[in-house]
């Protein structure tokens, strides 16, 4: 599964990716740049009134230039308020703002003595913040405005008689500054957005990645523990806590949590070469392999500590295995089968023919160990049947009634010896031909090990010991299941039987485990026991 980021995020990477989108940066920049003419327009007030004398401002027509600073900085805070508000557009805006810059600074140096007063140098600051909030080619319309309305003052002074000629090489060259500088912001501009917009994906990218990262760790089947330099816990995953016990809290000492899991790490430090620990957990009889990983620096440094399970690792290898053999044998079972089965029918033609005791004695051997290897090559046959599971919902009286019917005609067991205890109507959610399978196997050892008297066997179905589930038990009144041969008996090729085959049990097992079911033996002393838990329907 792969994480998502913020969607928050994602679309702000959108919408620097889009011209023209008016996101939160763009208009906190509007509102910054209204800010600055409010500052021009309250400098150029005092300038004019209480310092003209240095700066000069309205040398020709005071009157002029009074009535502009006043309107100039009116207006500067009037077009605060739509700013603040977001509305009308951003292009809208800074356009508007931009004319009233030039028309204001225009005015002021027509009154000051046109291009030499040096106020046409405000205008590129004003130029430089409409471009980095405009997109595109808008930056160099307001740039044309500007030179536009200098280079028409200028005209107005010659035609006045109040500037030289000259002057219009002075005026060109600010109007290609105007250009220059609206060129600069918008360029300025655009790698902002694309930084902007790579560093916000970089943002996803991290959010996913660290996702990734505490799903990989949180479902591994290896223990994860993180110490610092000295010894304390800065990060596991539950994994660890199931093999060592629970974790405490960040930053405890991993002597107090592991004493020999901290003793490990000690030894290794001194000589941190790659290498494999064995680590016994008193609390648990699970047999455990360590090894340690240094990260980053330091003296000591950081440390990884993997901890696996060598007991499902060695599970694991077998399971590889027994599939490997599953497939052999499957193989050979079915190049066998044909030439048992002319072995078999030549056994039953030679049998009808001769009528001394010692050949038909030889005859029987033959049949009984046909019977045998045909039985054999059932079971192996029956190995790749797990993943062929099609469970679906069985009504359990009839069923039930009906299998120990036919289980007392073939396996020639009186009805008596055979009590049937339902505790509950709920159906059980198996696959029918599995079950037959299971059940077969399990009645089938039941009467074998039992007393063969009236109630021997007994087939009990009740409530699971979980919502929702079911337990089919199978008794007998024998001796039970000797306890050193209980951890063996679902082992492949395990017997107490010199007439089986070791594959009843582990088969049953198998078919459970590809229906969703678990079987066990429950040890009771009162005889034997197995029970089968599967999922009601």
């Amino acid at each position: 599964m792969t994480p998502a980021a913020d969607p928050r995020a994602s679309q702000a990477a959108q919408g620097a990716a889009q011209p023209g989108v008016d996101d939160d940066t763009v208009w906190r920049t509007l509102v910054g740049f209204c800010a600055y003419r409010i500052v021009v327009a309250l400098l150029l007030s005092l300038g004019y009134g209480l310092f003209n004398n240095l700066f000069a401002i309205g040398l020709q027509q005071p009157a002029l230039a009074g009535f502009t600073v006043i309107a100039y900085l009116v207006a500067a805070g009037m077009l605060l308020v739509p700013a603040l508000m977001r509305k009308p557009s951003i292009t809208l805006q800074v356009t508007l703002q931009v004319v009233v810059d030039t028309a204001a600074v225009v005015m002021l140096m027509y009154a000051s003595g046109g291009i030499r007063s040096g106020l046409g140098v405000v205008l590129l600051m004003s130029l430089a913040g409409a471009g980095l909030i405009s997109r595109g080619r808008l930056a160099f319309l307001n740039a044309a405005i500007a030179a536009i309305a200098v280079l028409g003052e200028h005209f107005i002074q010659v035609v006045n008689n109040d500037a030289p000629p000259a002057d219009f090489l002075q005026s060109g060259l600010m109007s290609l500054a105007y250009f220059a500088t609206a060129g600069l912001g918008s360029t300025l501009a655009r790698y902002a957005r694309a930084s902007q917009k790579i560093a916000e994906q970089r943002s996803i990218d991290l959010a996913n990645l660290s996702q990734i990262n505490e799903l990989v760790i949180r479902d591994m089947q290896d223990g994860f523990l993180v110490v610092d330099e000295k010894d304390a816990i800065r990060q596991h995953n539950p994994r660890c806590a199931q093999m060592l016990g629970p974790v405490p809290g960040r930053g405890s000492s991993l002597r107090g949590y592991s004493p020999e899991l901290a003793h490990l790490l000690a030894n290794w430090r001194g000589d941190p070469r790659p290498a494999f620990f064995t680590l016994g957990n008193p609390s648990s009889a699970a047999e455990l392999q360590v090894h340690f990983v240094a990260i980053g620096t330091g003296e000591p440094p950081p440390t990884v500590i993997f901890i696996e399970d060598v007991g499902r690792m060695r599970e694991h290898a077998q399971q590889m295995k027994l599939v490997a053999l599953g497939r052999l044998t499957a193989s050979i079972a079915h190049e066998i089968r044909n030439p048992l089965s002319s072995i078999g029918h030549a056994a039953e033609l030679l049998g009808e023919d001769v009528k001394e005791k010692p050949e038909q004695r030889l005859i029987s051997i033959i049949r009984d160990n046909v019977f045998r290897l045909d039985r054999l090559v059932q079971e192996v046959l029956y190995l790749n049947r797990r993943d062929r599971a099609e469970p679906e919902a069985i009504e359990p009286r009839s069923y039930l009634a009906n299998f120990v019917h036919e289980f007392c005609a073939s396996e020639k067991v009186p009805e008596r010896g055979v009590v049937l205890d339902l505790r509950t109507p709920q159906r059980m959610r198996f696959d029918r031909q599995h079950l037959d399978q299971v059940l077969w196997n399990l009645a089938r050892n039941a009467w074998r090990h039992g007393r063969k008297g009236e109630g021997s066997l007994r087939i009990a179905l009740s409530p699971g010991p979980a919502t929702g589930t079911l337990a089919l038990d199978v008794f007998d009144d024998g001796l039970g299941v000797l306890p050193e041969a209980q951890a063996h008996l679902f082992e492949p090729f395990f017997t107490t039987d010199a007439q089986g085959t070791g594959l009843g049990l582990y088969i049953a097992r198998e078919l459970c485990d590809g229906s969703g079911a678990n079987l066990e033996y429950i040890d009771d002393a009162t005889g034997g026991q197995f029970r089968v838990t599967m999922k009601g329907a």
